[in-house]
């Protein structure tokens, strides 16, 4: 059997993969999110959104945000679901592992809250794949010099590295 560089993808599309797997695993009723932590091309830690363990999804209780009518982007307090990033944050802490200078996959771009919390987390890059708006944590993550890039699916290279 003849090994095929050009099938094997690359490292960007390899972990944005993986955080679109992650992402299936969401509970959230409006949006599945999944991000992954990633440090020397190891996996430290994968999150989705979704109500905190041993609570019960927004499938059984309805999604509040979406009864009150609140636009996506505000009044994050209103939801029971933990972000994907702050699950994966979480995780690693659970478990001991240290995710300074660790890179973010994520399906989507961070929020304020979570942008605060990647920022003191210590990690260096995000990589995400859909816009989200929120101009505050763009301009927090840009004051904190931390690297944020959009990864368009369609224009990511499928190249062996």
């Amino acid at each position: 059997m003849r090994f095929d560089k050009r099938a094997r993808p690359s490292w960007d599309s390899y972990f944005m993969d993986i955080a679109n797997l992650v992402a299936r695993r969401s509970t959230c009723l409006r949006r599945a999110v999944g991000a992954v932590l990633v440090k020397d091309r190891r996996i430290l830690a994968t999150g989705y959104n979704g109500a905190p363990s041993g609570v019960r999804h927004c499938a059984e209780t309805g999604c509040l945000r979406e009864k009150l009518k609140v636009p996506s982007g505000q009044r994050h307090e209103l939801c029971r679901g933990i972000h994907a990033e702050q699950n994966a944050i979480i995780q690693a802490a659970f478990h001991g592992v240290s995710i300074r200078g660790a890179d973010l996959y994520c399906t989507n771009q961070p929020c304020s809250i979570c942008a605060r919390m990647i920022i003191n987390a210590g990690i260096k890059a995000i990589y995400y794949q859909d816009g989200y708006q929120d101009e505050l944590a763009r301009e927090m993550l840009a004051e904190a010099h931390i690297s944020v890039q959009h990864l368009d699916p369609s224009q990511m290279p499928e190249v062996c590295s």
